[in-house]
């Protein structure tokens, strides 16, 4: 095995896949007065952002766009010293009745969709929950599957996906490594 990334996704790649999932979606759900998009923090959040422009173009409608930190509820970080500190959770609207799409960067375990799945409902009760991931590498430890999928990268569990956007890396980019 090599140590040079393998990269999966340049710019001009994600910028189709993002193209892709607003289709998908407006596709999906045609009443785009229900729509809102929650992205996991913190990839998860422009990715958001990026769908919701691409729909906006599509449609013509503005759709809201939240955030939400599972940073508190991660099972994989054992002591509380080693928890990462992040931005709250930042949902300035009713999700109540409104068809919310859970936006992140990479679906692997289920695990972050399931505890996302947690705070949404602690938020309201919307209409629907869908899920859109720019990659997700299978590897299911939890019965979760995304609704919109960028791109799959399958039969990775030995390496890990890097998802790089410019808003917080200076490039985009998926590397494998």
């Amino acid at each position: 095995m090599t140590d040079v990334p393998a990269i999966l996704l340049d710019g001009t790649a994600i910028g189709r896949a993002v193209s892709r999932l607003a289709h998908q979606i407006l596709e999906r759900d045609r009443a785009v007065e229900q729509l809102v998009l929650v992205g996991v923090r913190s990839r998860g959040v422009q990715l958001a952002h990026r769908i919701a422009r691409k729909i906006e173009e599509l449609a013509g409608r503005i759709v809201p766009v939240g955030a939400i930190d599972i940073t508190p509820y991660r099972d994989d970080v054992e002591e509380p010293r080693d928890r990462i500190e992040g931005p709250e959770t930042d949902v300035a609207f009713s999700i109540d009745d409104a068809v919310v799409v859970l936006v992140d960067d990479v679906l692997s375990t289920g695990r972050t969709v399931r505890v996302a799945l947690d705070v949404l409902g602690g938020l309201g009760r919307p209409h629907a929950i869908q899920v859109a991931v720019l990659v997700d590498r299978g590897n299911r430890e939890v019965p979760i599957r995304a609704d919109f999928v960028g791109q799959n990268v399958p039969d990775t569990e030995a390496r890990r996906v890097h998802v790089r956007v410019r808003e917080l890396d200076g490039r985009d980019e998926v590397a494998l490594v």
